[in-house]
């Protein structure tokens, strides 16, 4: 950061100045002295020049206005930027409010206390009150239209400063003895506040002055320190809040006498005067800071004594009122700010973002990319990339260097365990500085890789590019050395303050003035050197043979690297002060293309050096980007960065306050349906219009949208002489001219020139000279053309004026070369047009072309729409498709699918886009006209559509389809599908896997005690499947038997088979075993609840195989029930003594089974009354006789009738009266 005098004012009578205060939205400089004098003056620039913008134009004043009213002297005065008001108060305690109107400022409020002095005044951040501080103790907060809102008298206590927190919450009062109190907005005590920079300080002390930044522009950093408190000796604490426990302490060594941030909060400045070295008197002295503490700089001011410093709203000067003067500093920032691949690359904060806005400004194309970078510490760039340095937390010591292209792309992180406080960078390397070490990083970029591949590449290199040197090592230049952190911990008493690199040598700057010089890429120390300043910054010219030094003072001194001279002792020495210093220097560049040019910015001058001879000045405050074939491209950061404050604060007042969020329609509906008063709807009519054209400025010079106009070329003047000659003497002298000053630049000039008049001899020679081949060639081919129309055209064409050259070849009738013009070019528009004026064969494929490359256009721009268009009409498909896809037409996408021819290439493009949206139909339709049944089954089975992918497998007999099913069914389980599951496997034919889950969901069902009705059904349903099962594989074995072989044999094989095939599986010999028992069981209920009790007693004997499938209370219970009902005392007595042996029962419920057979028993002997004629008949020995599944009575007759599907026998006269078998339900046939 740079600063210098650039402008005195003098007061009229010498009369002695007390405050000053600068207007940061109006521009307005109020300035109050002895004998009441009040001045308000401003500042505006006024050329035409579009190059002279900023701090270069001149400045006039355009108003200087002296304020009556005041008797004594002015001490105070403070804007109200947001009503435009100025507040002003002398030594009598008289305040005046002071009014613009038509452009002169009026008297509006005045108050008189009479009792004491204003000390301080101060507005809120929203301008809406204000609080005035008197000595003796008072206190008074006002409203903005001058109405008393409260007022309060602390008692004992003198009063000298006072300021509003940023929401306006809290006040801080400062005390003559040096104490700060905090009290909220209503004038309630919070606390006193701790004063860390007065510790062991002796002795009277006052306030120097409290500086609250609101962060209206954003802060440099999130919790950046805002509130500044200064001392008169000198001590100062920067806070980031009121109760900050841990802030920045600053010693400044000097008296002070005012304080106050810039704009952004960025800087502060501390004014006062210190004792000079050399002299016995004090030095008005201005001190710059960072809100951490780092000193910036400082500014030395003529004059006796200092009184207050103002800065202006822009940040870009600072007035100082000394004696009976003004002095103007101007500021040159230390913007983070970079110049790569004809992109300006730059940074700023805004309020709405604790990030930093990093703009990537292409200035070719006026294209523009915006990125976001949290904590971000300095921008470096060299050739078509740069380094945004950065913080990697808030919380981790950690930094990063990002390698990023010309359009904020990240390449490439490194993170760092340095300070990365100065960074350069090379085509090859990146160096990044702390304090005590350097980081040495070969970066490589492969161009043409995507950012996947390149991360690829990044994490398989080793750590071997990446080296770490502490500044006090003497590095051999091996390529031996890890990345050892370890060293940057060791600290030094000679810091490093500045680095610069080049391809070959990299050089690092100490404090106390030692140079250090190393080679690259294989770090070494070559030389040492001793310079009698503290470099600020350091710059290699392009040969590595000279350095450029600007130091901490704005001193520009230059060094031969390599010259070898004699010192005052007789010793050689390598290196030398080259004679020629420039003072008040802020930025300079080295030309690429010669050793010996260099440009300079000094104040508000460039100036050009060719061998440390300088050229005339160019008035310019712009920033040099790059110097190269004579020309320099500046760019007007300042412009560019500059902030509209007038026009934010005017949309945060509105006129009635209505906020900054308020839109401005809603605002106007509401205040003019409230304004009843025709004067006061003409005045909102006013101010809104005003908004309107304030907003519109506003986005046209917002930050994100530069202006081409704040890049401003400027040529040397051997180019600009070469130029005059040329158009003004002829080429032959011209030529001479530059014989004598060769350089490309002039050559090329020089060649362009003679083309233009078609003296190609001449222009030959200058594109040898200038070693242009292109140029050359050119000049050749002009040469075999024999029409000198079509010379001139070609001539034409190459000087870039295409749509002359076009014309002058249609006019010759050549249209197919304006087609090819047009075609080199790339304006497929142009091409197209021309096309459609003529017609011919080959004009066909060209028209298919031009309408393909016009889609391209349209679809690098994602306007699909139109891109379908011309995709149409120059029957690309392939793009079509994707234009439909991203247009989510796919009716349009399955009308292409259906037009093309069947296998095409683009079928399964196509179909892989209808599987990406979940259209099954659609994406197997594409895939089987592409003959991919397999791909058509996946695009279902990725989209749960196993139906249909069963289907498919089915229909091209695919042999995956039992691992197809085996997925769909468990993805059906996992959802707690089991029915699905079985219907999937009922229909796919895999009936003993239907069956398997059929059983399971039976087994569960009757776990559950669910009604035995349903029960009975499921188990119905799994044996069904089980015997379709047994036909399956009967079936299945009667295709494979070959030959007359018997119906019995094929059936028995088929047995065999499924016998092997389900050992496992139990269920498949007695399927209909769980059918039978809930069959029995219920049919046994039936008969005892319609009265059969001896059918039912019978029919509840066959529970008792069946244990395993119902529970054996159940069975028992009703068989002691059907069998007491049948006064079958003794079955019923055998049904008792197996429930009590149950283990299954508790004591309690074997004890109720007790008492109940008690109770039976002892009035009914335990024996049955006439012999049961299934004991009789299972007493007979002739084995276990068929059950009739319509009685549940054994069948003795030998004619029965036998059920088709479940194989279960009934009596012929029993099931007479049956429809349907009483167990499966099959038809009684």
């Amino acid at each position: 950061m740079f600063f210098y005098l650039s402008k005195k004012i003098a007061i009229p009578n010498n009369v002695k100045l007390k405050c000053i205060s600068w207007n940061k939205d109006q521009g307005f400089i109020a300035c109050g002295g002895e004998d009441g004098l009040l001045k308000v003056l401003k500042l505006e620039t006024q050329t035409d020049n579009a190059k002279l913008r900023g701090l270069a134009a001149p400045s006039n004043l355009s108003m200087n206005q002296t304020l009556e009213g005041h008797s004594g002297s002015v001490q105070v005065v403070t804007w109200n930027e947001q009503y435009q008001k100025l507040t002003t108060s002398d030594q009598n305690g008289l305040i005046i409010v002071w009014m613009l109107y038509k452009g002169s400022w009026y008297e509006e409020m005045i108050n008189n206390r009479n009792k004491s002095v204003v000390r301080s005044m101060s507005w809120s951040a929203d301008g809406q009150k204000i609080c005035i501080v008197y000595e003796d103790g008072a206190v008074i907060v006002g409203s903005v239209d001058g109405n008393r809102i409260w007022g309060k008298d602390l008692k004992g206590i003198q009063l000298c400063h006072v300021a509003w927190s940023a929401d306006s919450k809290i006040l801080l009062f400062g005390m003559a003895n040096g104490e700060i109190h905090i009290y909220d907005n209503q004038g309630n005590f919070i606390i006193k506040m701790k004063l860390n920079c007065l510790v062991n300080v002796t002795g009277a002390i006052s306030i120097a002055g409290i500086h609250w930044y609101h962060g209206t522009e954003g802060y440099v950093e999130p919790d950046c320190p805002c509130l500044a408190v200064c001392f008169d000796n000198g001590r100062c604490q920067i806070m980031r809040h009121e109760n900050d426990q841990n802030p920045v302490l600053i010693d400044t060594g000097m008296y002070v006498v005012s304080i106050q941030w810039n704009h952004t909060g960025s800087v502060l400045a501390v004014a006062g005067s210190q004792k000079a070295v050399t002299q016995d008197k004090d030095v008005n002295t201005v001190q710059f800071y960072t809100p951490f503490g780092e000193h910036l700089g400082t500014l030395k001011v003529p004059g006796k004594q200092m009184s207050a410093l103002s800065w202006e709203g822009g940040g870009l000067k600072i007035a100082l009122a000394v004696d009976s003067f003004i002095y103007f500093a101007n500021i040159r920032p230390d913007y983070k700010w970079g110049y790569c691949s004809n992109t300006v690359v730059y940074a700023y904060t805004r309020p709405d973002r604790p990030e930093y806005c990093v703009v990537f400004w292409e200035t070719k194309n006026n294209e523009k990319y915006v990125k976001y970078v949290k904590s971000l510490i300095s921008i470096t760039t060299c050739g078509d990339f740069c380094i945004l340095a950065t913080k990697a937390d808030e919380n981790h010591p950690q930094f990063v260097l990002v390698l990023c292209n010309s359009i904020g792309t990240p390449l490439d992180p490194k993170y760092i365990d340095i300070v990365p406080l100065f960074v350069a960078m090379t085509k090859t390397h990146v160096i990044a500085a702390s304090k005590e070490a350097f980081y040495t990083w070969q970066y490589r970029v492969a161009k043409k890789l995507t950012a996947l591949e390149i991360n690829q590449i990044t994490r398989s290199r080793k750590e071997g590019r990446e080296r770490i040197y502490h500044v006090d090592d003497t590095p051999s230049g091996s390529v031996d050395g890890v990345l050892d952190y370890s060293k940057a911990i060791q600290g030094t008493r000679d810091p490093i303050c500045a680095i610069t690199a080049s391809d070959k040598t990299l050089i690092v700057g100490r404090e106390s003035g030692t140079i250090q010089r190393y080679s690259l890429p294989n770090v070494g120390l070559i030389q040492k050197y001793s310079l009698n300043c503290r470099a600020y910054q350091l710059s290699l010219n392009c040969n590595s043979s000279r350095l450029a030094i600007i130091d901490i003072s704005g001193v520009l001194t230059f060094f031969d690297l390599d010259a070898r001279v004699t010192d005052g002792a007789g010793q050689q020495v390598v290196g030398e002060v080259l004679k020629p210093e420039r003072k008040d220097v802020w930025d300079m560049k080295w030309a690429k293309d010669n050793p010996g040019l260099f440009a300079m910015m000094e104040k508000t001058r460039m100036y050009v050096f060719r061998n440390l001879d300088p050229e005339e000045p160019i008035q310019t405050s712009g920033y040099i980007c790059h110097f190269e074939d004579l020309e320099i491209k500046s760019v007007l950061l300042d412009e560019i960065l500059k902030v509209r404050n007038r026009d934010v604060a005017e949309r945060r007042r509105g006129p009635n306050n209505p906020g900054p969020q308020t839109p401005y329609c809603s605002i106007w509906i509401l205040s003019w349906n409230l304004c009843r008063v025709k004067e006061e709807r003409v005045r909102l009519g006013f101010y809104f219009v005003k908004m309107a054209l304030a907003s519109w400025v506003d986005r046209r010079q917002n930050p994100d949208h530069p202006n081409k106009d704040y890049v401003i070329n400027f040529e040397i003047r051997s180019l600009r002489d070469s130029r005059a000659l040329i158009e003004k003497v002829g080429i032959e002298d011209a030529s001479q001219f530059i014989e004598d000053n060769p350089h490309p630049r002039l050559w090329r000039l020089l060649a362009e020139a003679a083309l233009q008049k078609l003296d190609l001899q001449t222009a030959e020679q200058a594109f040898v000279r200038c070693k242009d081949y292109q140029g050359i060639k050119f000049v050749k081919r002009l040469g075999n053309l024999q029409s000198e129309s079509m010379k001139q055209a070609e001539v034409v064409a190459y000087f870039g004026r295409f749509e002359e050259a076009e014309r002058m070849y249609l006019d010759m009738d050549r249209r197919d070369l304006a087609i090819g013009l047009r075609l080199k070019l790339g304006d497929w528009f142009r091409v197209l047009q021309l096309l459609k004026t003529g017609s011919g064969d080959a004009d066909d494929s060209l028209l298919e072309q031009a309408h393909n490359a016009i889609g391209d256009y349209f679809a690098d721009r994602q306007k699909w729409l139109n891109a379908v268009q011309y995709y149409v009409q120059g029957r690309n498909q392939e793009r079509l498709a994707e234009c439909y896809y991203m247009l989510e037409d796919y009716e349009g996408l399955e009308n292409l699918a259906n037009s093309l021819p069947e296998n095409n290439k683009l079928l399964p493009e196509i179909a892989q886009m209808f599987v990406r949206v979940g259209m099954c139909e659609q994406a197997v339709t594409a895939f089987l006209k592409c003959n991919q049944p397999k791909a058509a089954v996946d695009a279902c089975v990725h989209l749960n559509q196993w139906n249909k992918a069963v289907e498919l497998a089915k229909n091209h007999s695919m042999k995956e389809i039992g691992s197809l099913l085996a997925r769909y069914a468990s993805h059906l389980l996992e959802k707690n599908k089991t029915l699905d599951a079985i219907e999937l496997y009922r229909k796919a034919n895999y009936f003993f896997d239907a069956a398997k889950l059929m059983f399971k969901i039976a087994d569960e069902e009757a776990k559950k005690r669910t009604k035995p009705l349903r029960v009975k059904k499921l188990y119905v349903l799994s044996a069904l499947l089980i015997e379709q099962y047994h036909e399956q594989m009967k079936n299945a074995q009667r295709g494979k038997v070959k030959g007359k072989s018997s119906e019995a044999t094929s059936a028995l094989a088929g047995l065999l088979e499924e016998e092997v095939l389900s050992t496992a599986d139990r269920f498949t010999d007695s399927a209909w075993r769980g059918a039978e028992a809930y069959h029995f069981f219920t049919l046994a209920q039936r008969q005892l609840y319609e009265g059969y009790v001896d059918s039912a007693l019978k029919t509840a004997l066959h529970l008792r195989d069946y244990e395993d499938i119902i529970p054996a209370v159940e069975i028992y219970s009703l068989l002691a029930l059907c069998a007491c009902a049948s006064r079958a005392f003794g079955t019923c007595s055998k049904a008792f003594i197996k429930l009590e042996s149950l283990e299954t029962l508790s004591s309690e419920q074997k004890q109720q089974y007790e008492d109940l057979a008690l109770e039976i028993f002892t009035k009914h002997t335990p024996k049955d009354n006439r012999k049961s004629e299934l004991d009789s008949l299972l007493e007979g020995g002739e084995g276990k006789l068929p059950t009739c599944v319509a009685t549940g009575s054994p069948i003795t007759e030998y004619q029965f009738w036998m059920c088709g599907v479940c194989k279960h026998c009934a009596l012929t006269q029993e099931i007479s009266n049956y429809n349907f078998c009483p167990l499966c339900h099959g038809p009684v046939g």
